[in-house]
This record gives C-alpha cells, structure tokens and sequence, in this order.
C-alpha cells in the first residue's frame, strides 16, 4: 500500500507543485504508507519540448527531503500495461473533432470539462468506414451514463456522471485518466493526495478502477497555490520554482521551511525537515488554499 506523487515532466515544478507533493509525503508517511513517485511523460510532444524536466523534477523534490521508497516508474516504459487494459473495457471509435463536441455538448462544467454526448456510439459499420477514412479514430469508454460517488478524505461524498471519455486518443497516445489507474493499480496505491482541481476527475477515475477489477484509491485534495489575483499559481508569476528562488539567493530549506508553514506546521523561516514535518502533521486536517507571497529579504 502506498501514496504517490505523479508529475508530468513538462515544465519545471513551482511552489504550488512542490507543496501538493509535500503533503502526498506527509500524508503516506503519518499513515503508515510507503511513498512513490511516477513521471507521467505519456504526452510524448510536451516532454520532448521540455527535455530534461524529469530529471529536474526528481532533484527538487530531492533536495525538499521528498523521494521515493521504490524506483521511480515512468508512463513511457508501460504501454504494455495501458493496451492489455483497453481490451477489458468497453469502447467504441470516435471520429468527432474538439469543434464538433463543443457544438453538440451541454455546457461546460465548473471546471470547464465537456462531458461527451456520445455522438459516435451509435455509428454503423458503413459510417463508421467512412470516417475512419477521413481522419483516425480516438477510443472512448461506453460507460452507460453510469453514476459514481467516492469519498474524499477532507471534501467527503462527491458523485459524478461518467460521461464516455477518451481512453486512447486519435494519434494514438493512451489517455491520462486510463494511464494514471491503470499504474495506480499495478503499484498498489491506495492513497493520492492532489490539488483539489482534480476533484471532479475522481469519479470517472473511480469508474475505470472498479472495471478493471479493483477499488479505487483513498483520495484527498488538498487546496491550491494562488497568486495574489486568486488564480492557480503559474510559472508566469515570477519567481516560482526553486531555480528561480535559489537566484534571488533562496536555498532549499527555505522553501521547504515556507511550505510547510503554509500546511500550518511551522513557522515561517522556521529550520525543519520532511522528517520534522511528517511528525507534524494531521492527516485529518485539510490543506487549505495558499495565497504565494515571496517572504521579503
């Protein structure tokens, strides 16, 4: 049984980052949990772009005291594992442009996901040779407008539709909701501790879990990093990641010293460890947002 934390290497992390994969440390480690780390690189465009990023993110997180308690895994290493998956769910081609589904969807949720009307399912097998001459398919699942309610450690019941998202998209990449549970299940993580945008996401990750045998994972979403207009902190802010920071003559303890006064473990500026922390922390106590200010001097 373990926690994790899973970035996707296409930028370098930022303080709001950092702090989501500090309380995922803390929260395995007050829990008896073992903690992973898994780079998320399916997005094979992005991550070329950013070549490099991972080792960058892992000697971050290394130099906050957060590393993982087995060999770190990444996506691009288990295709296998995502097409063995595909073939115990049920999908069905998908022809539809990102035009055509804004078009024919309802309105966009709170957190501007589209759900899927389900325009293709229905395709014979004619129109479906036709559009596949066209253009190449994406694989979506035929969830069957099931309802699915998991329980989040702080937010408690959250239920969701599950629309039919796409497991495999039309250039043939495996999609970020199969890969995540699919790797979850296969490295036994019954914790995931992350931003709490990725709250509604849960259902349908719930969905996927128990389709392919297995439960779903204890989530818990922790509140985001905001700059001083309330939007999600990004690298656009200024100085934001440790690179940045260690210019303006920050070390590494500082910032971890900053995180975890924003978990409300310490005080600021005050000298601590991950090990310090993790005997700090509640894992009943939420993470509320934070508001990053840089501390002056």
């Amino acid at each position: 049984m373990a926690g994790r934390f899973a970035p996707s290497p296409t930028s370098d992390l930022h303080v709001g980052n950092l702090r989501t994969a500090l309380a995922a440390l803390l929260m395995a480690r007050s829990t008896g949990l073992d903690f992973l780390i898994r780079v998320e690189d399916l997005d094979v465009d992005r991550v070329r772009a950013a070549d490099g990023t991972a080792e960058r993110q892992l000697a971050d997180l290394a130099a906050l005291g957060i590393g993982s308690d087995a060999p770190v895994v990444r996506q691009s290493e288990r295709l296998d594992r995502y097409a063995g998956a595909l073939e115990r769910l049920p999908v069905y081609e998908c022809y539809c442009t990102r035009r055509e589904i804004a078009e024919a969807a309802s309105a966009p949720h709170a957190d501007g996901y589209r759900p899927y009307p389900g325009t293709c399912r229905h395709l014979g097998a004619a129109e479906r040779a036709a559009r596949r001459a066209e253009r190449p398919p994406a694989l979506r699942v035929d969830a069957g407008a099931a309802t699915v309610t998991v329980r989040d450690r702080w937010a408690g019941e959250v239920t969701g539709e599950i629309d039919d998202f796409v497991v495999r998209r039309n250039d043939g990449a495996y999609a970020y909701n199969l890969a995540v549970v699919v790797d979850d299940l296969a490295q036994g993580v019954t914790q995931v501790v992350r931003g709490e945008d990725l709250l509604s996401s849960s259902p349908r990750q719930a969905w996927l879990a128990r389709r392919l045998g297995a439960a779903e994972p204890e989530y818990a979403h922790v509140g985001l990093v905001v700059n001083d207009c309330g939007q999600r902190l990004a690298k656009r802010d200024g100085a934001v990641t440790l690179a940045d920071l260690a210019a303006q003559g920050w070390d590494a303890g500082r910032v971890l010293s900053e995180l975890g006064a924003s978990l409300g473990l310490n005080e600021p500026g005050e000298p601590v460890t991950a090990e310090d922390l993790a005997s700090r922390f509640d894992p009943e106590r939420r993470p509320g947002l934070w508001i990053w200010e840089e501390p002056a001097g």
